[in-house]
């Protein structure tokens, strides 16, 4: 009766860190997705700054 308690207990954690490690790697996937777009518009408003300032 022990080890079976012991088994599902077991399965339970495997699946709770399971789900809190891939929740965990959706979040920073999220994140670095995040910081990529905010660097994209930095570049894009450099680049359109820089040229409209060699025009004039």
């Amino acid at each position: 009766m022990g080890r079976t308690i012991l088994t599902i207990v077991g399965v339970v954690l495997a699946v709770w860190l399971l789900m809190t490690v891939i929740g965990a790697i959706i979040s920073m996937l999220k994140l670095f997705f995040f910081i990529g777009f905010v660097a994209v518009l930095v570049v894009l408003a450099v680049t359109v700054v820089s040229k409209m300032s060699r025009n004039h």
